[in-house]
């Protein structure tokens, strides 16, 4: 990956965006890619859609999706002491939050805190064994008392992660929020490499928001959109690491390629065309069978109006929903080459009927 796509990728994911909160990130979105599309538009929900004209009249119409919001917290309660409780935003998974240091991010800007925990020490062995409920967690910030705080902070403050983009070995990273920024990262990288010949189809790029709790802003735009072909970009379960059954997640890993889903929630032509383009393009890719909805934001592109031939490509992830996911930055380039590929292949909106 070069340093300028590099960087974009680190500029999103770190930038704020927990759902309902995206606009941080959806600023990075358009600044990137402004100049390589031929309208540029945010809608009421808070998606930026990106557009690109077909070389002909009457072509089909193909929304590409991936979701900028972020899991997060958001501010409860100031108590007298000025600490902060607070409520996850999307899935957080409790084990995770005790002891992590985090971003509040206010009206004053982004403040640092931490997450309160009781030394194991003064632990009884039954509480070392319990996960401590949100409602029990607390944030430090710093302050003394609930007018000190209040300067500071508000009630439906959003909170983040205190962490960013960091590199492993090789071409794997490590940050928070992959989930699913980097989808934004290939939709905004697609849109650059379709800007330099004129597609086929109309095709509209679109950096959605609020996925994390009920796939809302997918649901609005393709609505908005009226696609025929609609493909979404997420993170997918990485089957790789120590502890997780293949026989459940299917055999997938990290340097693989994109995952092509096969199943009810995908259109079989539309399958048969991604999976082709990978082989003529010498891109790798791996499988992977979703016997029902999928839960992301494919499954609400499928139900738009009258329907639309919908695909999902994931790249592979360990460690989803932590504030140190890991990816193959190799997996987010070759799903780009795979979906720009796509793209150039798609010319009659009739293949995609079931025979």
């Amino acid at each position: 990956m070069n340093e300028q796509s590099f960087a974009l990728l680190r500029e999103l994911v770190e930038a704020p965006s927990p759902s309902g909160f995206e606009q941080p990130a959806q600023r990075v979105f358009r600044k990137h890619v402004e100049n390589s599309v031929d309208s540029l538009t945010t809608d009421v929900m808070g998606n930026v859609i990106g557009r690109i004209d077909a070389a002909a009249d009457d072509a089909p119409k193909v929304m590409l999706s991936g979701h900028c919001d972020e899991i997060g917290f958001m501010v409860k309660y100031i108590d007298e002491n000025g600490f902060l409780f607070f409520a996850p935003i999307g899935g957080v998974d409790a084990h995770l939050v005790p002891g992590q240091r985090v971003q509040v991010h206010g009206a004053v800007g982004s403040l640092l805190g931490v997450v309160g925990k009781k030394p194991i020490h003064l632990m009884e062995p039954k509480e070392r064994e319990v996960v401590v409920k949100f409602k029990d967690q607390f944030i430090d910030i710093g302050c003394t008392d609930k007018e000190s705080a209040e300067k500071l902070v508000a009630v439906g403050d959003p909170i983040t992660f205190s962490v960013g983009l960091e590199r492993l070995q090789g071409e794997r990273v490590a940050s928070r929020a992959f989930d699913d920024k980097m989808g934004a990262w290939i939709v905004a990288r697609v849109l650059q490499e379709v800007s330099k010949k004129r597609p086929p189809v109309t095709f509209h790029g679109v950096s959605t928001v609020q996925e994390e709790i009920g796939l809302r802003g997918a649901t609005t735009s393709a609505f908005g959109i009226d696609p025929d072909v609609g493909i979404a970009v997420d993170v997918g379960f990485s089957s790789d690491a120590p502890g997780l059954e293949m026989k459940e997640i299917g055999e997938l890993g990290l340097d693989k390629g994109p995952i092509i889903t096969r199943g009810a929630n995908v259109n079989p032509a539309l399958f048969d065309l991604l999976v082709g383009t990978a082989k003529e393009e010498g891109i790798p890719y791996q499988v992977s069978g979703s016997p029902r909805a999928t839960g992301t934001d494919a499954n609400v592109i499928q139900l738009a109006r009258s329907g639309v031939a919908t695909a999902l490509i994931s790249v592979p992830l360990r460690y989803m929903h932590s504030p140190s996911e890991v990816l193959s930055l190799n997996d987010l380039e070759n799903t780009v080459r795979l979906l720009t590929g796509v793209i150039y292949r798609i010319k009659d909106r009739g293949v995609f009927i079931p025979n």
